[in-house]
């Protein structure tokens, strides 16, 4: 039978995708594997981490304050280390924070007004 098996790839429109992929590559460490764009290996999601597929209600108000129809969400080791690196490089950093039995999440607004989510997994799996 026929599946799917994860989370192929985030394809999304930029003004200047060379300019926003190098500004991920200087500030978030991201490695361009190909013209403007990053490959994640599997072996490096950590055990608690996982990729997600998740539609949001139109109306939704998580992705503010952007006023685009998606948000992004990377998975990174340590969040705090994340958006300390992050702090100098002229996007917005949003002020909260989340912390729970999922994972600690952070966010900031990229230099195209893209919201991304950062997510640092839990240590130990979250309650079923």
């Amino acid at each position: 039978m026929a599946k799917i098996l994860g989370l192929g790839g985030l394809f999304f429109k930029s003004e200047n995708p060379e300019v926003l992929a190098k500004w991920y590559q200087r500030w978030l460490g991201m490695e361009l594997a190909f013209p403007y764009g990053v490959s994640f290996a599997s072996k490096d999601i950590p055990a608690n981490g996982h990729q997600v597929w998740s539609p949001f209600k139109s109306d939704t108000q998580y992705f503010q304050p952007s006023d685009k129809a998606f948000m992004f969400n990377l998975m990174v080791d340590d969040l705090d280390a994340m958006l300390a690196k992050l702090a100098p490089s002229g996007c917005v950093i949003m002020p909260e924070r989340e912390k729970s039995e999922y994972g600690d999440f952070g966010w900031f607004i990229d230099p195209e007004g893209n919201k991304v989510e950062l997510w640092q997994p839990p240590a130990t799996s979250p309650p079923a």
